[in-house]
């Protein structure tokens, strides 16, 4: 039985790899396309669409994605979703190379991308389950946060170097083929990574998303604890799309690289905390600490326009950010049975990501016309506001970070206090599911 878990994990290792590399080549295009959009613009909104064309196909279409984990190999469709994903960038990069490419080109590329990317996630979300035992659910939940990481830790200072010294077609390129590597990780397990479970009549898939709905909706803690990471990352959506716009407006793009690379060292040291050292309880608590330091960090960001103020705020937001994702993960990974986990995180995903969608549609339009010019000299809170955060460029932004932290602290502090989801850390204990197999991040 050791070996057979010893074996699993290994497994698992090998396709995290994978991922791990893919995960640094997204980085890098992510970075690099939101630079070469402002730098063309000089507009917060332009960054924005880009994320928003990113993420939104690939959070709509979750459910399908869960759907197809659960009826088909989950190896397979991990290999499709990374080759679609590939041949996104590959548009992208073939009109750079024959055609003067617009914003809009680069819009079609990323929601190509993006489409496929929704069938690769849930499928690498229910394959963990898959290969993992119980008691290492925590430990695997680190190490894919770890490999989440690397597109803020090594990424950012990666593309800024090369930013300055080659071309953004060769970044993407490089992208392109990491994406080859995760595809070959996922072949190196040669068997299948599916789940045997009993057989049953076959239905249709609006059916099996209704399933899925169905088992979050009926869990009044799991759809609770939902609605909590989806107004969380609500928030986090600004910081997502308007931290580089902040920054860019008083410093360069390898600064800005630097910084998202140093302050990405946080959710390293704790992502591999949280892999070496299992976690068997206490997630709820873990879950509420996790989003009262990510609140106070995240405001802590607007204060000062000082860089290494801000570094420091970064490596603390991002420090506390793997401890909310991974209680988050845990609490459901061990409250919903394996075999209907594909269409579950297919919908939990496009749950928990609205929050992202409306902030990545109101981001630009809130930083460009409303908070920016109130924080311009001679705005209406430069005299107010300004004297203490300062005034100027990105200094709307800097506000904007300062009342979404507020509003963290304030969502931790009523998640202390729901029952709900501290019911779901005791039914975990005390449940006889075995079958659950042994529980993101965006």
């Amino acid at each position: 039985m050791e070996h057979t878990v010893q074996t699993s994990f290994r497994k698992f290792l090998v396709v995290w790899a994978g991922q791990l590399v893919s995960m640094i080549g997204i980085g890098l295009t992510a970075f690099s396309l939101g630079v070469y959009a402002f730098e063309r613009t000089n507009t917060a909104t332009s960054v924005t669409l880009i994320t928003l064309f990113t993420f939104l196909p690939n959070i709509l279409l979750r459910p399908i994605g869960g759907v197809l984990a659960d009826r088909f190999d989950r190896k397979t469709m991990m290999i499709i979703g990374d080759l679609g994903a590939a041949v996104g960038l590959i548009l992208i990069l073939a009109i750079m190379l024959t055609a003067d490419i617009q914003l809009w080109h680069i819009y079609v590329g990323v929601s190509f991308s993006s489409i496929f990317s929704a069938l690769q996630s849930p499928a690498y979300k229910a394959s963990t389950t898959d290969l993992l035992d119980k008691e290492q659910f925590s430990k695997g939940s680190g190490l894919v946060q770890l490999a989440e990481s690397s597109k803020f830790l090594f990424s950012p200072i990666i593309a800024g170097i090369l930013l300055s010294v080659t071309t953004i077609e060769v970044i993407l390129i490089i992208n392109i083929g990491t994406f080859l590597i995760a595809i070959l990780a996922v072949l190196v397990i040669r068997k299948n990574m599916k789940v045997e479970w009993e057989d049953k009549e076959e239905t249709n898939w609006l059916t099996d998303i209704k399933e899925g709905w169905e088992e979050v909706v009926t869990n009044k803690g799991v759809l609770l604890l939902v609605v909590i990471i989806s107004l969380v990352t609500f928030y986090l959506g600004f910081l997502e799309t308007l931290i580089g716009p902040m920054l860019l407006s008083f410093t360069d793009a390898k600064t800005l690289g630097t910084f998202q690379s140093v302050s990405a060292t946080g959710m390293l040291i704790s992502s591999l905390c949280i892999g070496v050292f299992t976690m068997t309880k206490k997630y709820a608590s873990v879950l509420v600490m996790g989003l009262i330091m990510c609140g106070l960090s995240f405001s802590l960001l607007g204060v000062s326009a000082n860089i290494y103020y801000i570094t420091i705020a970064g490596v603390l937001f991002l420090s506390s950010l793997p401890f909310v994702n991974m209680s988050a993960d845990v609490l459901v990974r061990k409250n919903i049975a394996n075999e209907k986990q594909g269409r579950v995180w297919g919908i939990i995903g496009i749950l928990s990501q609205l929050g992202f969608i409306i902030a990545y549609s109101l981001a630009g339009f809130l930083a460009d016309h409303v908070f920016n010019p109130v924080m311009m000299e001679g705005g209406v809170l430069a005299s107010s506001v300004g004297q203490i955060i300062g005034t100027g460029p990105g200094r709307g932004i800097a506000l904007l970070f300062i009342i979404a932290g507020l509003f963290v602290i304030l969502l931790a502090i009523v998640t202390s206090r729901l029952k709900l989801i501290k019911s779901l850390e005791e039914s975990s204990d005390s449940a006889t599911r075995s079958e659950v197999g042994g529980v993101t991040h965006d």
